[in-house]
């Protein structure tokens, strides 16, 4: 008990990467890390469905990705399939990928500028499309930013 409260200390964990952790040592069994996990579920220490909802929400507001990406990123954590999709749904419930999506481009042309040639453009596109964001999406939002440095400020000065 004394081994997963020092584990959970250190970070959340799913049931299934704690069950693994405790199940390292030689000295334990099955049967004890089952009675631990058991009990630590009954304090509310343990909650998959939690924990899932908490680092999607947290693995968005970090970096602004799209659906694709988390769901890669989530399927990672010892999780089951309903427990992810759910998690990522409610994340993206709170914060909208088009909302990410702006985030993510307003930081790279921060960084690297309006894309001005056809090569930029697309280094642009397979930029968002790494961070995880739909092919549409990222279209759409392309489509819609202004051509050029001078268009920008135009938008600027009226508003």
């Amino acid at each position: 008990m004394n081994r997963a409260v020092k584990l959970l200390a250190a970070k959340p964990r799913s049931v299934a990467e704690l069950r693994e952790r405790l199940l390292e040592k030689l000295w334990t069994d099955e049967s004890i890390v089952t009675a631990v996990i058991e009990r630590l579920i009954e304090y509310n220490y343990l909650d998959d469905e939690q924990y899932a909802r908490d680092i999607a929400l947290s693995k968005l507001r970090q970096r602004p990705q799209g659906r694709r990406r988390l769901q890669q990123t989530m399927s990672q954590k010892k999780l089951d399939k309903e427990t992810v999709a759910e998690a990522i749904n409610t994340a993206f419930e709170k914060l909208p990928e088009s909302d990410l999506i702006d985030l993510a481009i307003e930081k790279r042309v921060r960084i690297k500028g309006r894309p001005e040639t056809r090569e930029d453009t697309k280094k642009f596109y397979d930029h968002l499309l790494r961070r995880g964001f739909s092919y549409e999406l990222i279209r759409e939002k392309m489509a819609s930013m202004p051509r050029s440095a001078e268009g920008r400020d135009d938008v600027i000065d009226e508003t």
